[in-house]
């Protein structure tokens, strides 16, 4: 008899279209779009807008109201709703991350999709060394015979499942690791790094701190974002991986202050 698990795994996040995540990135920033606003914006029928508001409500990731839509929740998305933004994208910066990491490297990896992308990225790889306080990049990592797996003890965030926090910090500050990579919420004009939470900001400095090289990984739509907690600048990190051209001040810095930026436009995933 063929056995069922009670609990599957679940499916890899879907892809949706660009104009589906721009319309997400619109309302999360927002708080609120008509429909009709959002037909016109992209040139599209409402008829259309609704489907792929529907599809974007399906995932957890919008709210419909009368007339429009609102973000599910306020804030940062969850985790899980964050993976099915822009992951072609993400794929792109993860394979230019991935050509420079040789193998039998040591890697710090903290929180956010991205860097799970990056770890996916990774998976041909031989005998790296994963540091991490997020569980989706250590599952990602445990695919891979070869490589051996540390993550922090501690309490775990809901929805995002990463330790963070004093643990994390303490995690970190044990190891001094070839290669760190971490994400950020958003940058600013002026080029400081944002995140949502103070526990998030501690996470990354600690990654960059015990890393000989810092790699910051992020799509293009950070620049426009916003949030709140200040913790460091992006000109602190040895390397910028994007998805696209970033803008031309924050460009400025990073040449300013020699930051190599590698950007995965017209590349394939």
């Amino acid at each position: 008899m063929k056995h069922v698990r009670d609990n599957p795994e679940p499916a890899e996040p879907a892809e949706i279209s660009d104009r589906q995540s721009e319309i997400a990135e619109i309302v999360r920033t927002n708080g609120f779009a008509a429909i009709d606003d959002l037909s016109e914006r992209f040139s599209v029928s409402p008829q259309t807008i609704r489907k792929d508001v529907n599809l974007l409500c399906s995932f957890g990731l919008l709210r419909r109201t009368h007339g429009g839509v609102q973000p599910a929740s306020p804030g940062n998305l969850v985790y899980g709703m964050r993976r099915v933004l822009r992951l072609t994208e993400k794929r792109r910066i993860a394979a230019l991350v991935a050509a420079r990491i040789p193998n039998g490297a040591s890697l710090a990896l903290s929180i956010g999709t991205t860097p799970e992308v990056v770890m996916q990225a990774l998976g041909d790889h031989r005998d790296l060394r994963i540091f991490t306080n997020n569980l989706h990049v250590a599952m990602r990592a445990l695919d891979n015979a070869s490589f051996e797996v540390t993550v922090p003890g501690g309490r775990l965030r809901h929805g995002d499942g990463d330790v963070i926090g004093a643990a994390a910090e303490a995690f970190f500050a044990g190891y001094k690791v070839d290669f760190g990579i971490f994400g950020v919420a958003a940058v600013d004009e002026a080029g400081a790094l944002l995140d949502f939470h103070e526990d998030e900001v501690t996470a990354r400095r600690a990654v960059l701190e015990n890393s000989t090289q810092s790699f910051l990984v992020l799509d293009h739509l950070k620049f426009d974002r916003r949030a709140h907690v200040r913790g460091g600048h992006i000109t602190d990190v040895d390397a910028v991986f994007c998805d696209r051209d970033v803008p031309a001040g924050i460009a400025s810095f990073l040449a300013a202050n020699n930051v190599s930026l590698e950007t995965a436009e017209g590349t394939e995933p």
